[in-house]
């Protein structure tokens, strides 16, 4: 009998050892539990597309604390009729503000709204457009719509184009307002292949001869087709465009860099382009820049794999990141896109 009960008990020190590990693996567990980096409280992404819906085009811009897009709604072209548009917080979670202007709103207009532009000026907020398929002769083209808020409702400005004849042979589509370092505007616009810049003059009602006195500037850089964009980092100027059919998988951005917004622009290379483990047709792009870093967003649009409807593009949002020596390093698309980045915090 005593020997049983001896081999019943175990000895004190193992029973202190064993008392010891229980404890250690609450407070470990205790203290996942309360860790901002625990499962529980991972880090949030976009997601690929950003929100849900056919749209393309898209133009990212910063308004005081809040991300906003600006895309065109993505369908046939004569159900193109109104735009909406999208704020975030964080780029992750994004607010739809629907029919933001329509065409019912643009009196010369006879088919569709797209490749919207968007800009403020001494506190209104400016919404540059493309309108009708235009030709040589047509009512169509480049016009702007202003608004007191940056989710509109935006009414037409000029009621007429700002921009409606065939110069250079650049058709009066895909604008994009740039505001320069010395508080100056400019557009850069064209498809066709061909790219012209001209001068907004103050309140975006006309346009401002050059010190040359030409109005209209050519611009175009080789291999360009539509979508130009211009962005200044670290006193360079970026130039960026988009390359092949805008219906097909091989729609992609191409950039030059510049000393000034004229140029000329000498082709770099490619930096955005389909992966077909992910998505076709990525183009047509607008470039943020988070002002707190150097950080640099891209947002565009493309195409899902096997959608064959070439309406049928979504938008999306990849880090866009540049070498040592000021290059822009070839995005990579992803399904996941980018980490949520609250602005102010």
């Amino acid at each position: 009998m005593p020997i049983f009960i001896k081999t019943l008990f175990c000895p004190k020190p193992l029973i202190m050892k064993i008392l010891f590990c229980l404890s250690y693996f609450f407070f470990v567990l205790n203290l996942l539990s309360c860790n901002p980096k625990s499962e529980n409280q991972a880090l949030v992404f976009s997601g690929n597309p950003i929100f849900e819906g056919w749209y393309a085009d898209p133009e990212v811009i910063l308004y005081g604390d809040t991300y906003w897009i600006y895309p065109t709604y993505s369908d046939e072209f004569s159900k193109q009729t109104f735009m909406d548009c999208f704020s975030s917080k964080d780029l992750v979670n994004w607010t739809k503000h629907e029919n933001i202007i329509d065409t019912a709103a643009v009196v010369w207009t006879d088919s569709a709204l797209w490749a919207p532009s968007v800009i403020e000026n001494k506190g209104k907020y400016y919404l540059f457009f493309a309108a009708n398929d235009v030709h040589q002769g047509q009512v169509g083209g480049i016009g702007v719509a202003v608004a007191d808020v940056p989710q509109g409702p935006f009414k037409d400005l000029l009621g007429k184009p700002l921009i409606n004849e065939i110069v250079n042979g650049a058709q009066p589509i895909d604008q994009f307002v740039f505001k320069d370092l010395d508080g100056s505007h400019y557009m850069y616009y064209g498809g066709w292949g061909r790219c012209n810049v001209v001068k907004l003059n103050p309140d975006f009602t006309g346009l401002v001869p050059f010190e040359d006195g030409e109005i209209f500037r050519e611009v175009t850089p080789d291999n360009y087709v539509e979508g130009p964009f211009m962005f200044v980092r670290n006193g360079k100027y970026y130039f960026m465009w988009s390359e092949g059919g805008w219906t097909g998988p091989d729609y992609k951005v191409a950039y030059a860099i510049s000393d000034n917004p004229f140029g000329p622009f000498e082709r770099v290379g490619i930096v955005l382009e389909q992966d077909p483990e992910v998505a076709t047709g990525a183009g047509h792009h607008s470039v943020l820049h988070e002002p707190e870093s150097d950080q640099y967003y891209i947002v565009y649009h493309r195409r899902p794999l096997g959608e064959t409807d070439r309406n049928h593009r979504v938008t999306c949002i990849d880090k866009m990141e540049f070498d040592e020596k000021g290059f822009i390093l070839p995005v990579k698309i992803t399904f996941e896109g980018v980490e949520a980045n609250p602005l102010g915090e």
